[in-house]
């Protein structure tokens, strides 16, 4: 049985700003890549990211919902490993501008100069089905 509740989970995640997310490409392979969910975390399970239009996880996606999302805390600076997150779930893609405003961070601009107006733009929404984690000390699955 988990110690850790979906709560608990989602303020680890806000203070982890890059994860990697794994999509299954056409050929059948699992293609990571790095991204960053801004500290969006909600308390049901979602994670969101902002990534162009034109990138292969999008048909990755479009193809195959089912996404994973791994996590690493870095270690304390006593030596105690920092918490591993793996979240596994299903992808939506989202255009809608309105979802682009709830969602958008200043820091976002680095990447997306134009802000929610940046052409190609698409937000996408991970909701977590299985979160399981590990600390050192401490390790558990949580069902959404």
């Amino acid at each position: 049985m988990s110690s850790l509740t979906l709560r608990d989970i989602a303020k680890k995640l806000k203070k982890i700003d890059f994860c990697m997310m794994a999509t299954r490409a056409s050929s059948g392979a699992i293609v990571n890549r790095p991204m960053s969910n801004n500290g969006d975390v909600e308390y049901d399970g979602d994670s969101w990211f902002f990534s162009f239009e034109d990138t292969h996880k999008v048909p990755d996606i479009i193809r195959n919902p089912q996404v994973a999302l791994a996590f690493a805390e870095p270690p304390s600076l006593l030596g105690k490993p920092g918490i591993f997150i793996s979240i596994e779930g299903a992808a939506t893609l989202i255009r809608d501008k309105t979802k682009f405003q709830e969602h958008w961070v200043a820091d976002l601009e680095r990447w997306f100069e134009q802000g929610v107006d940046t052409p190609g733009l698409v937000l996408i929404k991970v909701h977590g089905d299985r979160i399981q984690y590990w600390d050192g000390e401490d390790n558990g699955v949580i069902h959404v």
